[in-house]
């Protein structure tokens, strides 16, 4: 199974869709002469404002103007790319994750498989999306969203590791009468993630929550420059995309390979030649998200 995989064009017309304006604090000129002086400086090709990105994230305060058209292209250019940049990193760390993600301290007991929240290990997000070969060379400020968006979305993502369960789900049939005094290690029935609830599931599957830990995370510095909050916007794309891919990832993922084994306590040949295994556990080693 792939790891998540963020629709990166939803995001962009999110952002379309808040219909934000360049120059936020424009004003037409009006009345004589100022009006008239305004309207006599361009020329026809002025006239003429054709968006170079598709769908376009700002749209010109004055429709035709070549001059506020070229603005919203070149800034609308630079979101687009971290917007974009950012769904790659992501995919980029969770497929990391998913490499070392481990289910520990589970008990067996028959065929079922219990775990307590917190049964699933694996690395912060954090590192990983800041160090994705896209993502990396960023300096300046957008370094700074950068590490914004990878502080939210990790701490979203380790709230609901941190809180994911597994409820006696029938992991090991065999192990329900099994012929010997200890049962070897043997790889689960494969199960849909989603069959593992979390507490939490909502920090990964609210883009509301995912957002307000971007927002959390972004330098004052930043939110001091952004005075209309455009940033606000960005990361409500980006916290819709990746909650959206989380979202559909979930029923996708299959847990497997976790080798369960434990001992069968009333095994007593010849009268009692099988036997549950009581007490059992697993062995926690990476790989059991990798398939």
């Amino acid at each position: 199974m792939p790891p998540i995989s963020p629709i990166a064009i939803l995001g962009n017309v999110l952002f379309l869709a808040k219909g934000i304006k360049l120059p936020t604090d424009y004003q037409k000129p009006s009345g004589d002469p100022a009006g008239k002086h305004y309207g006599d400086a361009f020329q026809p090709a002025d006239r003429l404002a054709i968006p170079k990105t598709i769908p376009p994230w700002f749209l010109p305060a004055e429709i035709p103007n070549k001059y506020y058209q070229d603005q919203c292209d070149e800034i609308g250019k630079a979101y687009k790319k971290l917007h974009d940049d950012m769904c790659d990193a992501v995919k980029y760390a969770h497929t990391m994750w998913k490499l070392q993600a481990k289910f520990k301290d589970l008990k067996v007991m028959s065929v079922s498989a219990i775990g307590a929240p917190g049964c699933l290990d694996g690395p912060e997000l954090e590192t990983f999306i800041k160090t994705a070969p896209m993502v990396a060379a960023y300096t300046g400020n957008a370094a700074k969203h950068r590490d914004a968006i990878a502080k939210g979305v990790s701490k979203c993502f380790k709230d609901w590791q941190g809180m994911v369960m597994i409820p006696g789900l029938p992991f090991y049939p065999a192990f329900a009468a099994f012929p010997g005094p200890m049962a070897p290690p043997m790889p689960n029935v494969p199960m849909p993630l989603i069959a593992c609830p979390s507490a939490q599931m909502a920090a990964i599957v609210a883009p509301s929550m995912m957002k307000s830990e971007m927002g959390n995370a972004l330098d004052g510095g930043i939110k001091e420059k952004d005075p209309d909050k455009h940033y606000e916007a960005l990361h409500e794309a980006l916290a819709t995309v990746l909650s959206l891919a989380f979202l559909l990832w979930l029923p996708q993922q299959q847990v497997m390979l976790v080798m369960g084994k434990g001992p069968i306590p009333t095994f007593a040949p010849p009268y009692v030649p099988v036997g549950p295994v009581v007490g059992g556990d697993n062995l926690p080693i990476p790989g059991h998200l990798m398939a």
